[in-house]
């Protein structure tokens, strides 16, 4: 399984962006498709997850932003960044948490997309 994100870059303050994380390989089934994010000297923090019920959840310093969503047919998942501002600057992490076999939930990772938002 393999993920592969796209999307970052640099943006002014109050700018928007949008991410795309695919999820390839041999995949029983998706339980949830995420985004977090690192800042620097920071620890790595949810910024939105959506399960594969429909719930999702968003973290509050994004809420009103920021909007996730699928493409359950293709494997995707986006973030949808509006509004941004300087303190979002950070490296986005594709979480994705799946099966390839019936029964066993397995977590991975996207190798991380940089958004840099100046002032």
């Amino acid at each position: 399984v393999q993920l592969q994100a796209s999307g970052g870059g640099l943006v002014q303050a109050g700018g928007s962006l949008r991410l795309s994380c695919a999820a390839s390989g041999s995949i029983y089934n998706i339980n949830h498709m995420g985004w977090y994010r690192q800042a620097p000297g920071k620890q790595r923090e949810l910024v939105a997850r959506m399960l594969i019920t429909g719930t999702i959840n968003y973290a509050d310093s994004v809420k009103g932003r920021f909007t996730i969503s699928r493409d359950n047919a293709k494997n995707l998942v986006y973030l949808q960044m509006n509004t941004l501002k300087p303190e979002d600057t950070a490296v986005y992490y594709c979480n994705v948490g799946l099966r390839v076999v019936p029964g066993r939930l397995e977590n991975y990772w996207g190798q991380g997309t940089q958004l840099t938002v100046s002032s």
